[in-house]
């Protein structure tokens, strides 16, 4: 640390690491030191593109390897956007040099892999954490209070939620996204990270008993070894009798859907992973009442929105920026949260069971309970 800064390092060139370039740009307590690729020459074509949209008055370097980056002695923390097949390594490096590590989703390949890195983390002392945004987001604490309120839902019964874009066949063809070397879950490790951690969210991140999955299209592009799902439903149970289902997809245009139904009225957000333009994320409220009154059978709309004051992105409080600050908070304090390990283990094991059950006919697969 450098007084009230964390100093952060990037690894990887990847386009998410720009709007993270602004997110740690923007938080206000952290700063980005260097930039790592394959080559300075990428590294510094990576840098000159941020600072000409999201400039910052000090010098970052440009660094031509990773393993350079991460024997600096002026960096706190590594955030990897790597793709999925390289992370593991890389993550166990990172902690192994003494940096806390923010990594992208999903995390590894396999629950194994996760279980590695947070092992390393660990006996590192360092802080692990996934960069799932809108876990970070003001709407998420106003969501878990009416959920906790038992009157607005109630006991939760069903939980639906949908993460889909329509890739372009160019895309399709190219993208490492569809690759099985690199990213051999597809659309189910792309998208349905964000889709299961809704739902365990819900749940207040209970673990399902039974999960099943099915691949509902799948393609194996020129280069990939293996086929990767392009189209994924899942489908879990609770013990007390909760069910949810996710549905994810590189086919269907841009949707983003989540739905938690109790017995007293249900809760929905259309835009939970990246909110809509504006200065205000919601959700709806529902709590509709049927009457019935001789021949006269009503549906009354009782519905309210519920909304917090949030820029959607490229902002100081944008849940992005809040992620950095978070993560930030956390190096600088000396603390760390063993929650955001552990949420991410659950994840990925739920993920891992999902694409287990969907290779073999959607046969019902458990999966580990992680006791808290």
């Amino acid at each position: 640390m450098h007084g009230n800064i964390c100093r952060w390092g990037i690894l990887s060139t990847a386009a998410i690491a720009k709007k993270n370039w602004d997110s740690i740009r923007n938080s206000g307590n952290g700063q980005v030191v260097a930039v790592a690729s394959r080559s300075a020459e990428k590294a510094q074509a990576f840098i000159a593109a941020c600072q000409a949209s999201a400039p910052v008055s000090h010098t970052v370097d440009a660094v031509g390897s990773y393993d350079d980056l991460l024997a600096r002695s002026d960096i706190d923390a590594v955030y990897i956007p790597l793709p999925t097949g390289l992370r593991t390594d890389w993550v166990v490096k990172a902690a192994n040099a003494g940096k806390h590590v923010m990594v992208e989703k999903p995390c590894g390949v396999t629950v194994d892999d996760v279980q590695r890195m947070i092992d390393a983390c660990n006996a590192n002392n360092v802080q692990f954490m996934d960069g799932v945004m809108y876990m970070h987001s003001k709407r998420m604490a106003e969501m878990r209070r009416v959920l906790d309120d038992g009157s607005s839902v109630g006991t939760i019964r069903r939980i639906t939620s949908q993460f889909s874009f329509c890739a372009p066949e160019d895309w399709v063809q190219s993208n490492i996204r569809t690759g099985s070397d690199l990213e051999p879950a597809g659309c189910l490790g792309d998208l349905g990270w964000y889709t299961i951690r809704f739902i365990l969210f819900a749940m207040n991140y209970q673990m399902p008993t039974e999960v099943r999955g099915r691949i509902l299209h799948s393609v194996c592009r020129d280069g990939s070894g293996q086929a990767v799902p392009m189209e994924f439903q899942g489908e879990l149970q609770f013990e007390g009798g909760a069910s949810a289902s996710f549905y994810n997809s590189f086919r269907t245009n841009h949707q983003q859907l989540g739905h938690i139904s109790g017995d007293k009225g249900y809760l929905q957000v259309n835009d939970f992973v990246l909110p809509f333009l504006g200065n205000t994320s919601s959700f709806e409220v529902a709590n509709h009442n049927f009457v019935e009154d001789g021949c006269r059978f009503t549906m009354e709309q009782h519905s309210r929105q519920v909304g917090v004051a949030e820029y959607s992105n490229n902002a100081a409080d944008a849940q992005e920026t809040q992620l950095f600050r978070k993560f930030s908070e956390l190096v600088l304090s000396g603390t760390r949260d063993p929650f955001w390990p552990k949420v991410s283990l659950k994840t990925q094991a739920i993920l891992d069971a999902a694409l287990r059950s969907a290779n073999h006919e959607g046969r019902a697969e458990t999966v580990p309970m992680f006791n808290d």
